[in-house]
């Protein structure tokens, strides 16, 4: 890797750091290209490790608008890119039921931008300065949406029937984000750079906790990390995510838990709530166990 493209990376992987994010060399890197190719990037992993904070912080780092489009089941193609807004054209027909003017002219009055509902596709594409757009779990939309999306990440511009093709003002930088609940296409994956977020290792889950709970003592965070990657490699319906652990971490706090240790299980257990968050799960730690948990961290 000559110098530059090493000083480049060290350069984002700073800023990152700076806004709230500790990102591996990989992320970076994934990044630096997508910023770079003008290609757009789709996260996959685990709910809960850290994929929308990617796109929540890069559009801090390059101080930018970040939109977003939660997509969900049922989602489809007008509510993501644009509506009409119906009450001000009927109000707009009525007020011109004696306009002198020709059919053809009042339709195309009718149907002008000014009428025109953005959605958060179309308000990407709109915007002078190019912005973070998030579509976020694209695996709870349905093969339908994904597919429809495809011109959008190819040509960067969208078509309405009224109006004509609308191309993309400036080029947004796209974050696509999946849990892996169903597989995405071929298409959609070749159109995309790739990059898998695993839950964070020890060290950086740590340096997470470390940056954005720096009022917990030092020894207080090792025994965290510690119990909540133990944690992890049990059998549970939703393993703890990195925002769990940050929420664990200020539940302690709050309850002036300044050490995990047997003798305070009852106290701990009230704010497994934090951390926990399945009926089923909860039955895992029973006072006993989590007191075995806690002596070993």
């Amino acid at each position: 890797m000559s110098g530059t493209r090493a000083l480049d990376l060290a350069r984002w992987q700073d800023e990152l750091a700076r806004a709230g994010y500790i990102a591996e060399p990989s992320l970076v890197a994934a990044l630096l290209l997508m910023h770079d190719l003008g290609r757009p990037l789709l996260l996959e992993g685990d709910a809960g490790v850290g994929k929308t904070e990617v796109a929540k912080v890069l559009a801090a780092v390059r101080n930018t608008r970040l939109i977003r489009l939660q997509c969900y089941e049922g989602l489809d193609a007008h509510s993501a890119m644009y509506e009409w807004n119906y009450q001000r054209q009927l109000l707009a027909i009525r007020l011109l039921e004696h306009d002198a003017r020709a059919l053809a002219e009042k339709e195309e009055d009718i149907f002008s931008e000014r009428y025109l509902l953005k959605r958060p596709l179309l308000e990407a594409i709109s915007c002078p300065v190019a912005p973070v757009l998030l579509i976020d779990e694209i695996d709870r939309a349905d093969e339908a949406f994904e597919a429809f999306l495809l011109e959008l990440l190819s040509d960067f511009q969208l078509s309405i029937p009224e109006l004509g093709t609308i191309k993309a003002l400036s080029r947004p930088l796209v974050v696509i984000t999946s849990n892996g609940t169903r597989e995405l296409s071929d298409a959609l994956r070749r159109r995309c750079l790739y990059q898998y977020i695993d839950y964070p290792d020890h060290d950086k889950e740590l340096a997470i906790v470390a940056l954005k709970a720096p009022q917990a003592p030092v020894a207080l965070a090792g025994q965290i990390v510690a119990f909540v990657q133990s944690v992890r490699q049990m059998d549970l319906q939703k393993k703890p995510g990195v925002a769990e652990t940050l929420d664990w971490t200020q539940a302690l706090l709050r309850m002036e838990i300044d050490v995990l240790e047997p003798g305070r299980v009852d106290l701990i257990m009230d704010t497994l709530s934090a951390l926990i968050k399945t009926h089923d799960d909860r039955k895992a730690f029973p006072p006993a166990a989590l007191a075995r948990l806690a002596a070993a961290c």
